[in-house]
């Protein structure tokens, strides 16, 4: 990330910062019952240890991988080498974000969730670890992260994980193939520019129902991530999304007869 791309995203975290809204600012029941069990939840189950454990050993090993970038890459200028902490802290959700997807799945209780971009795993594991009896299938583009990452699960002994590794491109339309599939969650973090991620918005919608969460990650990270949420906005099937500033949630529930944005501050 180069210092004027830093400046300009922390002005606009900064403008984020002060205007955001909170619970007493919207005036949707789903909304504010979303704010009070989600987002205000500070409860920490046991399980958090032991990814924060995980995490922990990733940020202080010094294995190194190769690496094929198959997305917009990390602005670092890094090589096709890379070591393994810099990818957990570089890429990687922060803490906050995983369990806020733990306690979002165990609020909204999805079945089958899908994940574009699995990186070393970290948010994957909290998805799973909320849902033991759902289906989490996640995609990563780099066979070697994709290794490291299934490492990862063994060490959480988690099992309800199906693992893909391919390009976004070839692997996901044919996932979406499968009959009788219904997308409850779907996480797209990876590849972050504009028009890949409007095809991956366009391709899961077919199999989104009215219940359904959609996660982006990063909506303000370039300006063509920014143009890429608001087109989001703006889609006739959906009614509802909320602004975290580092990701977006959004909802499709018919209850929603007139579109509502909301900016929350989290």
């Amino acid at each position: 990330m180069g210092l004027e791309h830093q400046i300009q995203f922390a002005k606009k975290y900064l403008r984020y910062h002060f205007t955001a809204g909170n619970r007493h600012d919207v005036h949707s029941p789903f909304v504010y019952d979303l704010i009070e069990e989600v987002l205000r939840n500070k409860t920490q189950p046991a399980i958090f240890k032991e990814v924060e454990a995980l995490r922990r050993e990733l940020l202080q090993t010094r294995e190194e991988i190769e690496i094929t970038d198959l997305g917009a890459g990390s602005l670092t200028g890094a090589g096709s080498r890379r070591k393994v902490r810099d990818i957990v802290r570089y890429a990687a959700k922060p803490p906050k974000f995983g369990q806020l997807f733990f306690r979002l799945a165990q609020y909204l209780q999805p079945q089958y969730m899908l994940e574009l971009g699995t990186s070393m795993g970290l948010s994957t594991a909290y998805m799973a670890l909320a849902k033991p009896d759902a289906r989490i299938v996640t995609i990563e583009g780099c066979p070697n992260i994709a290794a490291r990452a299934h490492r990862n699960f063994e060490v959480l002994d988690i099992h309800n994980i199906e693992q893909r590794t391919g390009n976004f491109d070839d692997v996901l339309p044919a996932l979406l193939q499968r009959e009788q599939l219904r997308l409850d969650w779907v996480y797209i973090d990876g590849n972050h520019r504009k028009d890949p991620t409007l095809a991956y918005f366009d391709q899961c919608l077919t199999r989104a129902h009215d219940h359904s969460l959609f996660i982006f990650d990063d909506i303000h990270w370039t300006p063509g991530m920014e143009a890429a949420w608001h087109t989001i906005q703006q889609h006739p099937r959906v009614t509802l999304t909320i602004d975290l500033f580092f990701i977006g949630l959004v909802f499709f529930r018919p209850d929603f007869k007139v579109k509502q944005h909301f900016t929350i501050k989290y």
